[in-house]
């Protein structure tokens, strides 16, 4: 924070510079309205004005905007200059009106000049103030304002992540610049360039190269004179392109007078324009930021759909993504602001139940409730080896208690089972955030939830899928508190950070205890939404249900023979061994296989496979498998890198390291699924991700045969939906001859093949029904006809004739995706068969790629989203019947569409029909669901 000492503080924002940082800082998950409108930009930009306004205290402030067009002034002296920026971002285009609209609500000034930059005007303003007497702060992240520093005037450049803003003044850009006069920065601009502004500099001179030259010579021009002194290419360089050097250095000088007013009236602080800010909030549906700075609820007719993650803790599951995919690691976090509730402010209540008699009292008051949020604290991240160290309870806002439990013994589990009456009791609905974390650490001590929970974590996955749900964000964002992190408790990852159990009671008092307090604030936030229709069945019937099943086979896992892992890991050596020694043979010469540029100097310079190859940005050939796979009919290296290349990943990523994530007590591999990732429904999982199990290759599906049953009396058995995506689409579409071929059992490719290429069933070659199935699926993610040349091999103007053909034949199926596609621009999002959302803030963008790919999205969500209703209906239908027969067989996996058992040699026949019955009655629609399945003695095996 700057002093507030001096009586006359300005403060300059570069509009532009702090809007593109503030709608980047979410990009991954971006702020969408109910109506599917981007506003990530408007909420960051508005909370940095929120600071400076709280914290900095300025006595006047305006914010300043580039015009259209940019500087017309620059570009008459260079053409190129700016040209090869990209185009504004859509979702910022359509929040500048936003913008300027909430800050004219702050009562701010609004400043744009025609033909001149935002720069220009901050820099004429900067030196204008000088005379009257203020001090300046100009508001950037841009290098190019360390020109304009002086001894009134200031760089403000917004901290990351939380970090403070850095202040620059003359002292601190003539360290960072190297040197002695801050105008000086304008010649190392000139020399080194800037590519985002095509302004060309000086080829071979850099960043550290430009401040020596400066330092040594003190400018362009005195580099041009002494041009005799400097060796080799750089000498060659500053002779031939000097001139070019002098005309960056004018694009980089910020011009500082321009003609614009400086009236200190109109740039005063002012209160804000409590109703013009109150219309803006609620049209940009910033609920907290209502509250945070009006002091009043902001009425929303329907939450947010995407939300921003804030961070990552033992609420958001995941520590290891070890096969690749989804994962909750920390991202990029928003733009900080200060201004939320704390423990400190808030004048909670929360109580260290420690005595026999406390516990007593608390038991007592926790059965009267009809609602009891809880929390779990534990040793240790990975529940099956987690050993409560305390729990929390809360069912009163702003109150919680927090029960210690001592080191495990035969007191600590007595105590535990105390609460059990409360865990038990179907009368008391449990509240937790992530409580599957919760549930398997209750399992090792006999307690076992089947019903009776409202996870806020799920009900906020459904409510903004696209969105990641940790609970600190979530207190942010809907109640305006900033939560104690669990660093301040034990410190940050690393060797010196400390266990829980380590903490003293006290401390972990308040932590814990606002944990339960605040996701119990949370579930009061989220139930109005999880009651309305298109979501409580979702909830209800489906996503709570699944989490117990999941739990379950967690906690069961899946067995894995070691020892036959250990023998293909041999293999795969032996193969990698012989495959380096025919690519060395080939190539002549002994090189780095790993190396990307040592590769494609041997391929495309040496060797010369072809005479079209690519490069990357860096100036090296590009080796990409993709890449490599068009050149392999050039060579036989290229088939032989291509196949090292895989067997090493299949080593490298499964053979390896599967055994090392064997648990330790039992042998078995513990996946986590994760249900409340994908913004489709589909499940996920990781630690490890055994989803991405290859399959597509002979090699590849070895790795299945290392997954075993339990014991000699058990089988594996895989249970598959046959072609469920397109008998979805078949009955969303309700097109007759589709619903026809599944209604009688006829292969769908075969049958699409036939229609396509005019040609009887008994026709049909295998290389046809090969481009119908290509179609059948292609179709499903809105392929065109270049994504089908490609995947097929052929023309673009063949594939283009077998999409026509295909419409053709099932009209009403692209009638269905058009249709599809125009609901979606309408409403924002599309939807399941069971009313599963998902929101497409770009559908309506300007950007054809952009759009393209939300239409593609439009076309394939409800078909994916509706296969993962299907399976996730039928995991519950079948858990809940084998709980009812008392099976001793388990459902240890769900891969996609397919459901893995480890079946009891008595109980194959009945576990068969059983499955086959739910998972083929889950869900009615106007084609048959069905299933194949078969029983083994490994996962491959059981395909």
């Amino acid at each position: 924070m700057l002093s507030a000492e001096h009586p006359k503080k300005l403060f300059l924002l570069d509009a532009y510079a702090l809007i593109y940082r503030a709608y980047f800082a979410f990009s991954k998950n971006p702020r969408i309205s109910s109506n599917g409108q981007n506003t990530s930009a408007a909420f960051g930009f508005t909370n940095v004005l929120i600071d400076i306004l709280k914290n900095e205290k300025p006595t006047h402030i305006a914010v300043v905007f580039d015009p259209p067009g940019g500087s017309t002034i620059r570009q008459e002296d260079f053409a190129e200059y700016k040209a090869h920026r990209e185009a504004m971002p859509e979702d910022i285009r359509s929040m500048i009106d936003p913008i300027k609209n909430l800050i004219l609500s702050f009562n701010i000034e609004v400043i744009e000049v025609a033909g001149y930059e935002a720069d220009d005007v901050i820099g004429t303003m900067c030196k204008m103030a000088e005379k009257k007497g203020f001090w300046t702060y100009m508001m950037t992240p841009d290098k190019d304002y360390a020109q304009l520093v002086s001894n009134n005037s200031f760089i403000y450049k917004p901290g990351r992540g939380g970090a403070p803003a850095q202040i620059l003044g003359v002292a601190e850009v003539q360290q960072k610049f190297s040197v002695n006069d801050p105008q000086q920065v304008i010649d190392i601009l000139g020399l080194w360039g800037d590519a985002s502004d095509n302004i060309p500099g000086i080829p071979g001179i850099g960043e550290k190269t430009s401040k020596l030259l400066v330092a040594k010579y003190g400018s362009i021009e005195g580099l041009i004179e002494n041009v005799e002194e400097l060796k080799g290419k750089q000498k060659e360089n500053v002779i031939e392109f000097g001139a070019q050097g002098l005309l960056s250095k004018k694009l980089a000088t910020i011009i500082t007078d321009v003609d614009v007013a400086f009236e200190e009236d109109k740039l005063k602080v002012k209160p804000i324009d409590k109703e013009k800010l109150k219309a803006a909030f609620t049209a940009l549906e910033f609920r907290t930021l209502g509250k945070r700075v009006l002091g009043e609820e902001i009425e929303i007719t329907e939450a947010p759909v995407n939300t921003p993650k804030v961070k990552s803790s033992k609420k958001d599951v995941s520590q290891l993504d070890l096969f690749g995919t989804q994962s909750l690691i920390e991202e990029k976090e928003p733009i900080p602001t200060s201004s939320f509730k704390t423990l400190a402010t808030e004048g909670a209540r929360y109580h260290l139940v420690n005595t026999t008699e406390e516990r007593e009292k608390l038991i007592s008051l926790l059965k009267k409730q009809k609602e009891v949020c809880f929390d779990t604290e534990t040793d240790n991240l990975e529940p099956r080896h987690a050993n409560l160290v305390g729990i929390s309870f809360s069912f009163k806002e702003k109150e919680a208690y927090y029960v210690p439990i001592p080191e495990v013994d035969d007191f600590s589990e007595s105590l535990i089972h105390q609460f059990s009456v409360i865990f038990l009791d179907p009368k008391i609905l449990k509240i937790g955030h992530n409580l599957k974390y919760d549930l398997k650490v209750l399992s090792r001590y006999g307690i076992n939830l089947t019903s009776g929970c409202f996870d806020t974590m799920i009900a906020h996955y459904l409510i903004n899928p696209e969105s990641k749900q940790s609970m600190d964000f979530l207190a942010e964002q809907y109640l305006n508190y900033k939560c104690v992190s669990i660093e301040s408790l034990i410190g940050k990852k690393g060797k010196n950070q400390k266990n829980m159990k380590d903490i003293p009671d006290e401390q972990v008092c308040d932590y814990a205890s606002e944990d339960a307090d605040i996701t119990l604030r949370l579930k009061k936030n989220f139930e109005a939404e999880i009651e309305k229709p298109h979501l409580k069945s979702l909830f209800e019937d489906v996503e709570m249900p699944l989490m117990y099943v999941l739990k379950n086979m967690e906690i069961e896992g899946i067995n894995i023979d070691v020892e036959a892992l250990k023998r293909f890991g041999e293999e795969l050596n032996n193969d990698l061994v012989r495959l380096k020694s025919e690519i060395i043979d080939a190539a002549g010469e002994d090189f780095n296989l790993d190396s990307p540029r040592q590769l494609g100097t041997i391929l495309f310079e040496k060797m010369q496979i072809s005479s079209k190859a690519k490069k990357t940005k860096t100036g090296q050939y590009a080796t990409s498998e993709d890449v490599l796979q068009k050149h392999e009919k050039d060579h036989p290296i290229v088939g032989n890198i291509l196949n090292y290349r895989q067997l090493k990943k299949l080593k490298s990523t499964y053979v390896d390291p599967l055994p090392e994530l064997c648990d330790p007590v039992d042998g078995r591999i513990h996946t986590s699924f994760m249900q409340t990732v994908t913004a489709t429904g589909r499940l996920s999982s990781n630690n490890p991700n055994l989803q991405n199990i290859p399959i597509r290759t002979a090699k590849g599906r070895e790795i299945r045969k290392a997954f075993v049953p339990r014991d000699e009396k058990h089988q594996l058995l895989a249970v598959d939906y046959s072609q469920i995506e397109l008998r979805i689409i078949a009955a969303l579409s309700e097109d007759k001859s589709m619903i026809e071929a599944f209604q009688k059992g006829v292969d769908i490719h075969t049958a699409t093949a036939a229609k396509i290429f005019k040609t009887p069933v008994s026709e049909i070659t295998r290389d046809q029904r090969y481009q119908a199935k290509a179609v059948n699926f292609g179709i499903i993610y809105g392929q065109s006809a270049f994504g089908l040349a490609q995947n097929l091999n052929i023309s673009r103007k063949e594939a283009k004739i077998i999409i026509d053909s295909y419409f053709e034949e099932y009209p009403t199926i692209k009638k269905h995706m058009e249709n599809v596609v125009a609901s979606a621009r309408e409403k924002g999002y599309v939807k399941t068969v069971l009313d599963r959302r998902r929101y497409l803030p770009d559908i309506n963008s300007s950007n054809a790629i952009v759009r393209g790919y939300a239409e593609r999205n439009a076309i394939n969500a409800p078909i994916q989203g509706s296969a993962a209703d299907v399976i996730k209906l039928a995991m519950v239908a079948v858990q809940k019947e084998m709980v009812k027969r008392k099976l001793h067989s388990k459902m240890i996996l769900q891969v996609h569409d397919e459901l893995v058992f480890d079946v009891h040699s008595d109980e194959q026949e009945i576990l068969e029909k059983l499955v086959k019955e739910r998972m083929e009655s889950a869900l009615k629609l106007s084609v048959p669901l069905e299933v194949e399945y078969k029983i083994a003695g490994n996962w491959l095996d059981a395909h």
